[in-house]
């Protein structure tokens, strides 16, 4: 919800300065490098870093990128981590509330899989030129 909030207040300028956390489809092209940051969009992408900044959450990223499935299931992501249930079902929360990972309910379990684009596009945003 944050984010749809903080997305709205972005200017039209601020678009133009820098296209990037809307949408992660749309989130293609401009490296930081290339166009001054907003205030909006720095906050933006501050908290999808500060999202992946933390070990288990980066553990927990690569292990639902590198599934066979393209997915991962609450039940099959915490003995890997050695960590409860309710903690790692914490930290997805933070990886899905900055729109790095979609979450389907199944059953009685979650099944979280990568919004499409939204790690190249975090890449392509860092990329010097």
């Amino acid at each position: 919800m944050r984010w749809a909030i903080m997305s709205a207040m972005i200017s039209t300028d601020a678009r133009r300065t820098l296209p990037l956390l809307e949408d992660a489809a749309a989130m293609c092209c401009v490296p930081l490098a290339a166009a001054p940051l907003s205030e909006a969009d720095a906050d933006l992408l501050a908290g999808r870093l500060k999202a992946l900044a933390d070990p288990a959450r980066l553990r927990l990223m690569s292990l639902v990128l590198a599934s066979p499935d393209g997915e991962g299931c609450i039940c099959d992501l915490t003995d890997p981590l050695g960590l409860s249930q309710p903690t790692v079902s914490h930290h997805m929360k933070v990886l899905v509330d900055a729109g790095l990972l979609q979450r389907e309910k199944r059953g009685r379990w979650a099944y979280f899989r990568p919004v499409p684009g939204a790690m190249d596009a975090l890449a392509t945003i860092l990329t010097a030129r």
